[in-house]
């Protein structure tokens, strides 16, 4: 597609680029969560669960939004149709493995679980670069995000004046290093593998392809395995430590916003 075409596309339906009114809901209940924590109103479990889940699902947005991005600036300009660049998520392909799924993990072990969401046409990409820079723009969101939430902890945060606010905050920040370091590992159906698909040929691109509809079973399968668990929270509890976010306190935001227990 030609760029009067994309001219076209663009002038056609600015809505196509506009934030949803879906994506802009989910953020005022983020900045509401955020101020009934900061307040400590009414049970403070309550306001980190509304705080952390809907900044979850915000971060969930912006990554797939990212792939979109990146994936309109390369070529395939039918994402904008799609309403990819809306970040809605009632757009995504699959909303249940994009948003629900990655939710009930949350509340269920307290993971970053990345979800496929965004049906890119790579055939429509220029170049095998941009293609894996697609892939690498989603995990790169969430560290950059990471990176936002653990700056008021560089900057040396009186902690103890909000403490629920702030370990939600913390906790936020830690999902989010956690869903970079899954979305990168070079698993077929992951970012990273994605990620390094454009370079494949013949018999790799093939096997690359006949395993990727099932990457998210063999993730859950490898988070399972003790070892491989343990050796994945290390990295990540690294990661969040060398940004300036305090596992202690990220610790402490997972434990409040059960608050149902």
């Amino acid at each position: 597609m030609g760029p009067h075409q994309r001219h076209i596309i663009i002038g056609g339906n600015r809505d196509l680029f506009r934030p949803s009114a879906v994506f802009l809901g989910v953020v005022a209940l983020f900045i509401t969560g955020g101020v009934m924590a900061w307040r400590g109103y009414g049970n403070i479990g309550f306001d980190v669960f509304l705080f952390v889940v809907a900044g979850w699902i915000v971060s969930l947005c912006l990554h797939e939004y990212a792939h979109a991005l990146i994936a309109y600036r390369a070529g395939d300009v039918q994402v904008a149709a799609k309403g990819y660049l809306t970040l809605n998520p009632l757009r995504y392909a699959h909303p249940i493995l994009s948003v629900v799924l990655p939710v009930v993990f949350l509340l269920l072990g307290g993971i970053g679980l990345p979800g496929g969401a965004v049906w890119i046409d790579h055939h429509a990409i220029r170049s095998k670069v941009a293609d894996s820079l697609i892939s690498l723009s989603g995990p790169a969101t969430n560290l950059l995000f990471a990176g936002v939430l653990a700056a008021p902890f560089w900057l040396g945060v009186d902690v103890a004046a909000h403490p629920g606010f702030w370990s939600g905050v913390a906790f936020l920040g830690f999902l989010q290093v956690s869903a970079g370091v899954l979305n990168l590992m070079p698993l077929p159906g992951l970012d990273g593998g994605n990620a390094l698909r454009p370079w494949l040929r013949g018999g790799g691109a093939r096997m690359f392809d006949l395993f990727a509809p099932y990457g998210m079973l063999l993730l859950f399968a490898l988070l399972f395995e003790p070892r491989v668990n343990q050796a994945f929270f290390a990295v990540v509890d690294t990661l969040a430590d060398a940004i300036g976010l305090p596992t202690w306190l990220s610790s402490a935001g997972n434990n409040l916003m059960r608050f149902w227990r």
